[in-house]
């Protein structure tokens, strides 16, 4: 008896989902545990793996469809075998890719594909170190990089063809337009809520972070040693310091609800990571509990699995707060846009040595420029610029963190 393949249930917060890739055909083979379809949804790409051994029957959703939690997708056939799959197989016992060659295209992850796509690379070449031999973003970096380091190769003859550019011949004005891809469209239509339905103001201010940096040069290599190899990183501190500075403003950890104001009486922290296929914010469940080496190690894992597309819906639900870090990209100064129904956002940048003023000297300091988004409908100015200005002493001086004060 077929099993029915279904898309998995969705939460509340994803209404429905686009069938990004099929990775098996009907009549294909498919192992226990074996990726069959892609499911792409406003927030992660969602994998449906192949319950039993069997071959894959009738499919009902193609590429590109778009499809509601619990539809059904395709039949499995268990433990049965079609004429198209042995005769595939005799076909690869009879040629020479039956030497271990195998469908690569395949083999693609979501970030990867992307890659090999704007970079048109020949995946053949490409070796995988996945499961099965799935080919990942990393393995495609990796690639790229041994690719660029050879030397170019000097053309035995001058061609006097134009030059080419990614698009093609640099004498012809070329466009490409395709799809956004759901992600992307969610993150533009939220991005536009956010700026036309919240009266959103940005207030800046600069933090010292000498201290900070003393600290973890001090403490980094005993700090990775006791805490298994985790890092001592500086958005640690500033997790510690953001949930500090929610208890004490608890208007920037809240959210508007219509008419109501939900009050939080904990602190999930969002952190945001870009990924390729758009910016996405993992959620830190009570960051006020965590140690600092958990937050660190949590922020590792949460970012390593965004890149490779394997958060959870759960991972990025929720959140009470939001911090990002532009400074990782070189940005000295934003306006970060709030994440509704957060009502605040804390925004880091780049750490950058200037001349400052101290008790009438001229001094090189590291600074960095924060800037605190919030919703004015709620939170005043003064508060505002209160809960920065604490952010600020906390990180001059952490052991303020640790003392609570």
């Amino acid at each position: 008896m077929a099993i029915k393949i279904k898309a998995p249930a969705f939460p509340e917060s994803v209404a429905d989902g686009e069938i990004a890739v099929w990775h098996k055909e009907e009549g294909d083979t498919v192992a226990r545990d074996e990726l069959m379809v892609e499911i792409e949804t406003d927030k992660v790409v969602m994998e449906v793996v192949a319950p039993e051994d069997g071959v894959l029957g009738k499919i009902y959703a193609a590429a590109g469809d778009t499809i509601e939690s619990g539809q059904l997708l395709a039949d499995l056939e268990p433990g049965a075998a079609t004429a198209k799959a042995v005769t595939a197989n005799d076909e690869q016992k009879d040629s020479p890719a039956s030497s271990g060659a195998v469908d690569k295209a395949g083999m693609l992850g979501p970030a990867a594909r992307q890659l090999v796509e704007e970079h048109k690379l020949d995946v053949d070449d490409i070796a995988g170190s996945g499961k099965n031999g799935r080919i990942t973003k990393d393995d495609v970096v990796q690639y790229m990089k041994r690719a660029e380091s050879k030397p170019a190769q000097v053309p035995a003859k001058k061609s006097t063809a134009a030059p080419e550019t990614p698009l093609g011949p640099s004498s012809e004005r070329i466009e490409k337009r395709v799809p956004m891809t759901r992600m992307r469209a969610k993150i533009a239509e939220r991005l536009l809520q956010a700026s036309q339905e919240t009266a959103m103001l940005t207030t800046f201010n600069e933090v010292n972070m000498a201290p900070v940096m003393a600290l973890r040069s001090q403490y980094k290599e005993q700090f990775e040693k006791v805490h298994n190899g985790t890092r001592l990183g500086f958005m640690g501190f500033f997790v510690k310091a953001a949930c500090e500075a929610l208890k004490r403003f608890t208007d920037v950890n809240a959210s508007i609800d219509g008419n109501d104001v939900v009050y939080h009486g904990y602190q999930d922290i969002g952190v945001a990571v870009s990924t390729p296929g758009g910016l996405v914010v993992p959620v830190l469940r009570d960051a006020d509990f965590m140690s600092l080496a958990d937050v660190e190690a949590s922020i590792r894992d949460l970012g390593l699995r965004a890149k490779d597309n394997k958060l959870t819906i759960d991972d990025m639900t929720g959140g009470t707060f939001t911090i990002t870090n532009g400074g990782v990209f070189g940005s000295l100064m934003s306006t970060p846009i709030l994440n509704p129904p957060q009502t605040g956002i804390l925004g880091m940048h780049k750490i950058q040595d200037r001349p400052m003023a101290v008790d009438g000297e001229v001094q090189i300091l590291p600074m960095m420029y924060l800037a605190l988004s919030y919703d004015h409908r709620l939170i005043d100015g003064k508060n505002a610029v209160q809960f920065l200005v604490t952010i600020k002493n906390l990180i001059e001086d952490p052991a303020r963190i640790l003392l609570q004060i």
